[in-house]
Protein backbone atom coordinates (compact mmCIF):
# COMPACT_ATOMS: atom_id res chain seq x y z
CA UNK A 1 0.00 0.00 0.00
CA UNK A 2 1.15 3.50 -0.77
CA UNK A 3 0.11 7.00 0.26
CA UNK A 4 -1.86 9.18 -2.15
CA UNK A 5 -2.98 12.80 -1.85
CA UNK A 6 -6.66 13.56 -2.44
CA UNK A 7 -8.03 17.07 -2.98
CA UNK A 8 -11.25 17.94 -1.13
CA UNK A 9 -13.39 21.01 -0.63
CA UNK A 10 -11.56 23.14 1.93
CA UNK A 11 -13.12 22.76 5.37
CA UNK A 12 -14.75 19.41 4.54
CA UNK A 13 -11.73 17.18 5.21
CA UNK A 14 -13.28 15.51 8.29
CA UNK A 15 -16.62 14.84 6.60
CA UNK A 16 -14.84 13.41 3.53
CA UNK A 17 -12.79 11.12 5.79
CA UNK A 18 -15.95 9.90 7.56
CA UNK A 19 -17.78 9.43 4.25
CA UNK A 20 -14.86 7.50 2.76
CA UNK A 21 -14.66 5.21 5.79
CA UNK A 22 -18.39 4.43 5.50
CA UNK A 23 -18.18 3.83 1.74
CA UNK A 24 -15.12 1.56 2.09
CA UNK A 25 -16.95 -0.54 4.67
CA UNK A 26 -20.22 -0.72 2.71
CA UNK A 27 -18.41 -1.71 -0.53
CA UNK A 28 -16.24 -4.32 1.23
CA UNK A 29 -12.95 -2.74 0.17
CA UNK A 30 -11.31 -2.70 3.61
CA UNK A 31 -8.41 -4.80 2.29
CA UNK A 32 -7.44 -2.09 -0.21
CA UNK A 33 -7.37 0.79 2.30
CA UNK A 34 -5.19 1.14 5.39
CA UNK A 35 -5.49 4.67 6.77
CA UNK A 36 -6.95 8.07 6.01
CA UNK A 37 -4.96 10.96 7.43
CA UNK A 38 -5.74 14.66 7.87
CA UNK A 39 -2.40 16.24 8.81
CA UNK A 40 -3.13 18.64 11.67
CA UNK A 41 -1.93 19.85 15.05
CA UNK A 42 -3.62 21.17 18.18
CA UNK A 43 -2.66 24.75 18.94
CA UNK A 44 -3.44 26.89 21.97
CA UNK A 45 -3.99 30.52 21.06
CA UNK A 46 -4.27 33.49 23.33
CA UNK A 47 -7.15 35.85 22.53
CA UNK A 48 -7.28 38.75 24.92
CA UNK A 49 -7.36 37.27 28.39
CA UNK A 50 -8.61 33.83 27.40
CA UNK A 51 -6.89 30.88 25.79
CA UNK A 52 -8.54 28.92 22.98
CA UNK A 53 -7.57 25.45 21.72
CA UNK A 54 -8.04 24.81 18.03
CA UNK A 55 -6.87 22.39 15.38
CA UNK A 56 -4.74 23.74 12.53
CA UNK A 57 -4.57 21.70 9.34
CA UNK A 58 -1.14 21.57 7.67
CA UNK A 59 -2.70 21.18 4.21
CA UNK A 60 -6.25 22.60 4.08
CA UNK A 61 -8.25 20.97 1.32
CA UNK A 62 -6.13 17.80 1.20
CA UNK A 63 -6.24 14.38 2.84
CA UNK A 64 -3.75 11.51 2.61
CA UNK A 65 -4.92 7.96 1.99
CA UNK A 66 -2.84 4.81 2.39
CA UNK A 67 -4.31 2.45 -0.18
CA UNK A 68 -3.73 -0.08 -2.91
CA UNK A 69 -4.57 1.77 -6.13
CA UNK A 70 -6.97 -0.30 -8.23
CA UNK A 71 -9.80 0.74 -10.53
CA UNK A 72 -12.33 0.00 -7.79
CA UNK A 73 -10.48 1.92 -5.06
CA UNK A 74 -9.74 4.85 -7.41
CA UNK A 75 -13.40 5.03 -8.43
CA UNK A 76 -14.62 4.83 -4.82
CA UNK A 77 -12.44 7.77 -3.76
CA UNK A 78 -13.11 9.78 -6.94
CA UNK A 79 -16.91 9.54 -6.60
CA UNK A 80 -17.03 10.42 -2.90
CA UNK A 81 -18.98 13.67 -2.31
CA UNK A 82 -16.80 16.78 -1.75
CA UNK A 83 -13.75 15.08 -3.32
CA UNK A 84 -12.38 16.96 -6.33
CA UNK A 85 -9.86 14.28 -7.28
CA UNK A 86 -6.44 12.79 -6.75
CA UNK A 87 -3.34 14.91 -6.91
CA UNK A 88 -2.06 13.86 -10.33
CA UNK A 89 -5.51 13.46 -11.91
CA UNK A 90 -6.19 10.23 -13.80
CA UNK A 91 -2.72 8.83 -13.01
CA UNK A 92 -2.01 9.72 -9.37
CA UNK A 93 1.52 9.24 -8.13
CA UNK A 94 2.17 7.97 -4.62
CA UNK A 95 3.86 10.24 -2.07
CA UNK A 96 7.53 9.32 -1.59
CA UNK A 97 8.19 7.31 1.56
CA UNK A 98 10.76 9.85 2.85
CA UNK A 99 8.25 12.71 2.55
CA UNK A 100 5.49 10.71 4.19
CA UNK A 101 7.62 9.60 7.13
CA UNK A 102 8.78 13.19 7.68
CA UNK A 103 5.17 14.35 7.68
CA UNK A 104 4.06 11.53 9.97
CA UNK A 105 6.42 12.94 12.58
CA UNK A 106 4.24 16.05 12.64
CA UNK A 107 0.96 14.17 12.92
CA UNK A 108 1.54 11.61 15.65
CA UNK A 109 -1.48 10.60 17.74
CA UNK A 110 -1.77 12.61 20.98
CA UNK A 111 -0.42 9.77 23.14
CA UNK A 112 2.72 9.54 20.96
CA UNK A 113 3.43 13.27 20.65
CA UNK A 114 6.53 14.44 22.48
CA UNK A 115 5.96 16.19 25.76
CA UNK A 116 6.68 19.89 25.44
CA UNK A 117 7.90 21.53 28.59
CA UNK A 118 5.96 24.61 29.57
CA UNK A 119 8.12 27.70 29.73
CA UNK A 120 7.47 29.51 32.98
CA UNK A 121 8.28 33.21 32.77
CA UNK A 122 10.64 34.67 35.32
CA UNK A 123 8.43 36.56 37.77
CA UNK A 124 10.03 39.59 39.33
CA UNK A 125 6.99 40.47 41.42
CA UNK A 126 6.50 39.67 45.10
CA UNK A 127 3.44 39.78 47.35
CA UNK A 128 3.18 43.28 48.80
CA UNK A 129 5.13 44.93 45.97
CA UNK A 130 3.56 47.94 44.28
CA UNK A 131 2.95 47.67 40.51
CA UNK A 132 1.27 49.76 37.83
CA UNK A 133 -1.18 48.34 35.27
CA UNK A 134 0.02 49.18 31.73
CA UNK A 135 -2.98 48.03 29.68
CA UNK A 136 -6.49 46.69 29.95
CA UNK A 137 -9.52 48.00 31.81
CA UNK A 138 -7.40 49.16 34.76
CA UNK A 139 -4.65 50.90 32.76
CA UNK A 140 -2.62 53.44 34.78
CA UNK A 141 -3.95 52.14 38.12
CA UNK A 142 -1.34 51.33 40.76
CA UNK A 143 -1.82 48.65 43.36
CA UNK A 144 -0.23 46.20 45.74
CA UNK A 145 0.32 42.58 44.70
CA UNK A 146 -1.88 40.31 46.85
CA UNK A 147 -1.43 36.96 45.10
CA UNK A 148 0.58 35.49 42.20
CA UNK A 149 -0.43 32.45 40.12
CA UNK A 150 2.50 31.43 37.92
CA UNK A 151 0.59 28.59 36.18
CA UNK A 152 -2.17 30.91 34.94
CA UNK A 153 0.24 33.85 34.58
CA UNK A 154 -2.09 36.04 36.68
CA UNK A 155 -1.54 38.58 39.43
CA UNK A 156 -4.22 39.75 41.86
CA UNK A 157 -3.82 43.37 42.90
CA UNK A 158 -5.49 45.60 45.43
CA UNK A 159 -6.22 48.93 43.71
CA UNK A 160 -8.09 51.94 45.04
CA UNK A 161 -11.36 52.29 43.13
CA UNK A 162 -13.69 55.09 44.26
CA UNK A 163 -11.71 55.34 47.49
CA UNK A 164 -12.13 51.65 48.37
CA UNK A 165 -9.61 48.84 47.99
CA UNK A 166 -10.71 46.53 45.14
CA UNK A 167 -9.21 43.18 44.19
CA UNK A 168 -8.33 43.04 40.47
CA UNK A 169 -6.99 40.15 38.37
CA UNK A 170 -4.50 40.99 35.58
CA UNK A 171 -2.03 39.10 33.35
CA UNK A 172 1.71 39.23 33.91
CA UNK A 173 2.07 41.08 30.62
CA UNK A 174 -0.24 43.91 31.77
CA UNK A 175 1.77 45.13 34.77
CA UNK A 176 5.13 46.70 35.47
CA UNK A 177 6.89 47.51 38.73
CA UNK A 178 6.52 51.04 40.09
CA UNK A 179 9.94 52.67 40.02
Amino acid sequence: MEWYVVNTFSGYENSVKKSLEERIKSNGLEAQFAEILIPSEKVTERRGKSTVQKTNKFFPGYIFISMELTKASWHLVQTTPKVTGFLGGQNPRPVRKAEMSRMMGHTLPPEEQPVVEKVVPHVTYNVGQQVRVRSGAFANFAGDVEEINVDKQKIWLSVSLFGRPTRVEVDFSEVEPVA
